[in-house]
């Protein structure tokens, strides 16, 4: 009785030291624990697949200390140019952070005067161009320049109909490979603006839409029956605006930093503006919005920047914990990086992300620092694995994947590729092994009917005597039965 009575204790204890750690598994990222999650959607401890290596100050550099940066870039050549907001420019270092490679504060414009810059907010080098696109916000301006100082073109607010906002102040600006130059503007709800190569606007592209709740279906009910003075009279519902974007290819990445915005927290539009994410049931940074006890809030994701790094990894910077939220490609939730604090690795004001080899960087507007992150053994075997997955190599990802589900048997989206490539092998049996332990019907649906198809084929002639043996029992049976049916009869 005693030794049941310790067994049961025990087996209690574990119970609630297992619901502990899973409960608090994203509350306590902030003491330095990493977490992902499990197929249920509840966060659980988890390998780290980056861990912070150095905070890098403007002064560590010799640039003179930074004052609010709020944008970062990395050019071809693996230079980070950062826009020092409230020092008015834009200076720029190696990818590894060790010394200044110059500072952009001045440039001279096509009728030979000078200009300065003032608050740039965003910057942005293409590759295709050589040129430097600058979010030039206080000035009200957009610098397109060479990497001489040279202006070759400027925007101002557009004269056109279009246009009907009352101010141009400039946030984030990228351009594309034809020349196209796109801009996020402060209070601008329409989406970014478009410019031509020339200048020229072209109207806005990708806006959010909005937010389909109960109370704006109801009052847009309550609109058909108005009059036109009392629909005058009543506020409109609008979408939130675009915060941050990146360009992969023929795709613009966008995200909304609005804590409310439930659609469009995160987009891929393609060159005619449509969001391919859209069709799909995504959420982005935490599952469940955290709780923040020292002041009694809800703290809700905010995904202020996004970046696409080469491999096609999409990082989205969460403003409200500080977090990077790392998914593949097709939306899969790979790592969950940083955190809310003041160590290494955490962050007061987390204003931009960007990727450059395997490390992740990010600015910190309050801090007045760079962070960088390396990848650690586990991140890069997870990126292997997922790079072969991706391209189409299913069976040389499987050995990667065992590799990465040998440090951490709950990674879900290791159980998912191992599931995917014993599929494409034949081993349906596996297959839905790992299917169920990933959590995927639809993989383990095409597993089960490739091993039903295979169990038949095996046993046909098995099956087929069994069948026949089977119907010739019955209708003996049931030849028996009528017989003394009819013996009673007599």
């Amino acid at each position: 009785m005693r030794k049941t009575l310790k067994m049961l204790l025990s087996f209690g204890m574990s119970l609630i030291l297992a619901g502990a750690s899973l409960t608090s598994a994203a509350a306590s990222a902030g003491n330095g624990e990493t977490y992902n999650y499990d197929v249920w959607g509840e966060a659980i401890p988890s390998q780290a697949g980056y861990i912070p290596d150095r905070a890098v100050s403007g002064s560590d550099i010799g640039a003179g200390s930074f004052d609010a940066p709020s944008d970062i870039f990395f050019d071809g050549s693996d230079s980070l140019y950062i826009a020092d907001s409230k020092n008015d420019r834009i200076v720029v270092t190696d990818s590894g952070l060790t010394h200044s490679q110059g500072v952009y504060d001045r440039f001279i414009m096509p009728d030979g005067s000078r200009t300065k810059l003032k608050t740039p907010k965003g910057v942005y080098v293409s590759d295709y161009t050589g040129y430097i696109y600058i979010a030039d916000s206080e000035n009200e301006r957009v610098l397109v320049a060479t990497k001489d100082r040279m202006v070759v073109l400027e925007i101002k607010m557009p004269g056109s109909e279009m246009y009907t906002a009352p101010t141009f102040k400039p946030q984030r600006v990228l351009a594309d490979k034809a020349g196209n130059i796109y801009v996020v503007l402060g209070n601008i709800t329409t989406g970014a603006a478009m410019f031509s190569p020339k200048g020229e606007f072209m109207g806005f592209y990708g806006s959010n839409r909005v937010q389909p709740t109960a109370e704006i279906i109801g009052s847009f009910i309550r609109r058909l029956f108005m009059t036109e003075e009392k629909k005058s009279r009543r506020t409109r519902n609008v979408p939130t605006g675009i915060t941050g974007f990146d360009i992969d290819g023929d795709f613009i990445y966008t995200c909304t930093a609005s804590s409310t915005q439930k659609t469009d927290t995160v987009k891929k539009l393609n060159a005619a503006g449509k969001n391919i994410f859209a069709a799909k049931e995504l959420s982005f940074g935490d599952n469940r919005p955290m709780y923040d006890a020292s002041k009694s809030i809800l703290m809700a994701p905010a995904i202020t920047d996004i970046e696409v790094s080469a491999d096609g990894c999409i990082n989205c910077l969460d403003y409200t914990t500080g977090r990077i939220f790392q998914y593949d490609d097709e939306c899969g939730l790979l790592f969950i990086v940083g955190e809310k604090s003041d160590q290494l690795g955490g962050f007061t004001s987390a204003a931009a992300v960007e990727s450059c080899g395997n490390c992740l960087y990010v600015a910190d507007s309050v801090k007045d620092t760079i962070t960088v992150f390396r990848e650690t053994p586990f991140g890069a075997a997870v990126h292997k694995a997922n790079s072969l997955y991706n391209a189409g190599y299913y069976e040389e990802a499987l050995e990667p994947w065992y590799e990465v589900l040998r440090h951490d048997g709950n990674y879900r989206r290791a159980n998912l590729g191992v599931a995917s490539a014993l599929l494409r092998k034949g081993d349906y049996k596996g297959s839905m092994k790992y299917a169920k332990l990933a959590g995927s019907p639809e993989i383990y649906n095409k597993a089960f009917e490739g091993y039903r198809r295979e169990f038949i084929r095996s046993h046909f002639t098995a099956i087929v005597l069994t069948l026949t043996g089977a119907s010739a029992a019955a209708v003996l049976l049931h030849r028996r039965k009528k017989r003394r049916i009819s013996r009673k009869e007599k």
